[in-house]
């Protein structure tokens, strides 16, 4: 899921070489692009896997027990401190859990898979399609939530970094989100 977010930050940089003949500075390699953020104030770190706080391991294999842990990032958001771990689940599925710190502890607050927009729930295929922000994703990411629901980002064609529509599904009911889910 990095790897979209690297994608868009170099193609971003081979623009601007393109606009002004220069390499920008501040783009000198992939850990570079790794501290820059989706959001502005964002500060995310890389942590190897062997790195990460025992609290935050144990809650990961608490979720999905047997889970390979690939990677992991560090983030700093609005004031909250967040751990993204991607993986593998023992049957060999990519997977991604958004950990977000509460004092000492950890709490899963999304579990994460990308799916083919086929494969979204015919509701949220159907508010997505009938909404004012006409999307035709090209990558979709499906979310669940510590509170039961469940968040379908949708990403438009040439815009990998933040969703361009996200549909929500509570309590059997779909709906397209007004404002940005906060995790």
């Amino acid at each position: 899921m990095k790897t979209m977010m690297w994608c868009a930050v170099a193609g971003a940089a081979f623009v601007l070489v393109g606009c002004n003949g220069e390499k920008p500075a501040e783009i000198a390699s992939e850990s570079d692009v790794a501290a820059m953020s989706v959001t502005a104030g964002d500060l995310i770190t890389e942590v190897a896997a062997a790195d990460l706080p025992p609290e935050v391991t144990a809650t990961v294999l608490k979720a999905i027990p047997g889970m390979t842990i690939a990677e992991a990032q560090r983030k700093e958001r609005d004031g909250r401190v967040y751990y993204d771990v991607e993986g593998k689940r023992p049957d060999g599925s990519d997977v991604e859990l958004d950990l977000l710190q509460e004092g000492d502890a950890f709490k899963v607050v999304e579990i994460q898979r990308d799916i083919a927009w086929a494969d979204a729930p015919a509701d949220v295929r159907a508010v997505a399609e009938a909404s004012a922000k006409t999307v035709a994703p090209v990558r979709v990411i499906e979310s669940k939530e510590s509170d039961g629901s469940v968040i379908y980002e949708l990403f438009a064609e040439g815009k990998p970094v933040k969703p361009s529509l996200e549909v929500r599904v509570k309590d059997g009911k779909a709906e397209v989100l007004t404002e940005e889910w906060p995790h």
